[in-house]
């Protein structure tokens, strides 16, 4: 894959790029500032970044502003959030396009460097990896959603850890259920949002974003 790094300290985004070198993939290109980061994404459109939340010039928001201008120009360009806090209003707007290719981890919660190089390549592939810490975060700020009162508790748990980027035989093995199980609960669940596509992979990216977009 070719990947981009915006990180804005130096220690954490050298490592990063000597992590992602070693598992085969090329980065492309770093960034240090939130401009910097919005050039960068608009003129090399790597497969996936990886980009901070907070950078310079003000330290508040600039990469995750970087992130969704830069979507707004090139739709579905893959992004992981990697970063110390849960910006909420930005990351609502971040996931509202529907368009899939969205990641979002704590630093503290990334634990293995498999983990995050599977993050990255399921971001990459147009798929979701969220950090359960920010899903929680994301959907104790918003009311019910009509369609999502549907689900049954069990639904629930299968969408939470369907935003989580598990798959089916992920999913069953957490729950302690058949994957034929998983299968039917998401055939359900799908149902229930509305979600009719016919290729399953979409599916699983629409009935995610419905969850996360929770108003």
């Amino acid at each position: 894959m070719r990947i981009l790094v915006a990180e804005d300290l130096y220690l954490l985004r050298d490592g990063m790029v000597r992590l992602i070198e070693a598992y085969g993939h090329q980065v492309v290109a770093t960034a240090a500032t939130g401009p910097e980061t919005l050039h960068a994404l608009l003129t090399w459109r790597p497969d996936v970044a990886v980009v901070d939340v907070r950078m310079p010039p003000t330290q508040s928001d600039e990469g995750l502003r970087a992130a969704l201008a830069a979507r707004s120009e090139l739709p579905g360009l893959p992004v992981l959030i990697l970063s110390q806090y849960v910006e909420q209003l930005y990351a609502r707007e971040l996931l509202t396009d529907g368009a899939g290719g969205i990641g979002y981890f704590l630093k503290e919660s990334v634990f293995d460097a498999d983990q995050f190089i599977d993050a990255l390549e399921r971001v990459a592939a147009g798929g979701t990896a969220m950090d359960p810490a920010v899903i929680a975060k994301l959907l104790s700020s918003g009311s019910s959603h009509r369609r999502l009162e549907r689900l049954t508790e069990r639904e629930h748990s299968v969408l939470g850890l369907m935003a989580e980027g598990l798959s089916n035989q992920a999913i069953g093995q957490r729950l302690f259920l058949s994957e034929s199980a998983i299968s039917k609960y998401t055939t359900s669940l799908f149902g229930k949002l509305g979600i009719t596509d016919d290729d399953n992979n979409n599916r699983r990216v629409l009935a995610v974003l419905t969850y996360l977009n929770n108003p």
